[in-house]
Formats: C-alpha cells, sequence, structure tokens
C-alpha cells in the first residue's frame, strides 16, 4: 500500500516523552529552528534526520508522521 505523509508528529513524542525542542536540538547538534521547521511542517525531515531523531527520542520513523493511505492512481 502506499501512503502519503500528513502531518508531523514530532512535537506530540517530545511530550509523550517529557522532552524539549532544546534538548533534542543539543543531543543531534541541530538548529532548534530546525526542528520548529519539521514540526510545523514547512520542512520534510530526510530520512537519515528522521532515523536519527527516532533513535533520540524512543520512537520509531513511522510515528514521525501521520502515514495517510494514498489515493491509487489506475492500475494497468
Amino acid at each position: 500500500m502506499k501512503y502519503e505523509l500528513g502531518r508531523c508528529l514530532l512535537q506530540e513524542r517530545l511530550e509523550e516523552r517529557g522532552m524539549s525542542r532544546e534538548a533534542l536540538a543539543g543531543e543531534l547538534r541541530y538548529k532548534p529552528e530546525r526542528l520548529a521547521d519539521y514540526i510545523e511542517n514547512k520542512r520534510l525531515m530526510p530520512l537519515k534526520t528522521a532515523i536519527s531523531i527516532a533513535d533520540t527520542v524512543g520512537c520509531s520513523v513511522n510515528e514521525l508522521y501521520e502515514l495517510l493511505p494514498a489515493e491509487s492512481g489506475r492500475h494497468r
């Protein structure tokens, strides 16, 4: 099944773990503004970044975004 990415769920994952954006940014050596861009859906996380964030936060990569079933196109 194909999926499209919905909204970013990083803020929810941080809240569940009692972690701030600033703490995550510090651990990964990212600018907090970069994480804010992901959280506010201004930028899409590259896969390597999503893996690092998921590992640090303690969740799976799939838990960082809403996964919406893609509308299927025509099949040949």
